[in-house]
């Protein structure tokens, strides 16, 4: 079983290779915006879960070494992340501080485009899975125990209607760090 080093070495080949990068995710912060303490949580627990090799150290500084995209004036990001990410208590909560503080500044970036989804937003369709889109040839979906690399015309399309589904009720901007900004608050005061 490989451990998630390589899989953070073929991100980093995907979003070499892409220009316009969507993500959506339902339950975590995404990987690129997720500071280097969050990020070694989430491997963490996936290496114990799925009981694969434990190179967390590698994976994380690969992690970050990806993010280094978000700064190529020549890549555009744009993040759909439901209100439910930002409450899971899946680290401890100096660690989950200091990721909604990095979700805070990573709007306003050029390249990042985030919106969050809140709780009350009304929806035409509930996301039931994080999903992302490279360009218009490659959507990855990642389950409990597989990833799928989708590359045909019928789910590029569905795929993309859903995130512009997703996106009709996400907030941006001031709206979005507000919402951070409660989230926050309430757990700073738990």
């Amino acid at each position: 079983m490989a451990g998630h080093r390589a899989r953070q070495e073929q991100g980093i080949a995907e979003t070499a290779a892409t220009r316009l990068t969507r993500g959506v995710e339902v339950v975590r912060v995404p990987g690129l915006l997720q500071t280097p303490e969050y990020a070694r949580n989430v491997f963490e627990q996936n290496a114990e879960f799925r009981q694969t090799p434990r190179d967390v150290d590698a994976a994380v500084r690969a992690r970050v070494r990806r993010q280094e995209a978000l700064h190529d004036p020549d890549k555009a990001f744009h993040f759909l992340l439901y209100e439910p990410a930002l409450h899971a208590r899946t680290c401890p909560v100096p660690v989950q501080l200091a990721q909604l503080d990095r979700l805070m500044g990573v709007i306003g970036l050029d390249s990042v485009r985030l919106g969050i989804v809140p709780l009350g937003a009304r929806l035409r369709r509930a996301p039931s899975h994080g999903f992302w889109i490279y360009d218009r040839r490659l959507v990855i979906v990642e389950t409990v125990n597989t990833e799928m690399w989708l590359e045909d015309e019928a789910s590029l399309r569905l795929y993309e209607r859903s995130w512009e589904w997703l996106e009709q009720s996400a907030v941006y901007g001031e709206q979005a760090q507000r919402l951070i900004g409660r989230v926050r608050a309430a757990l700073d005061a738990a």
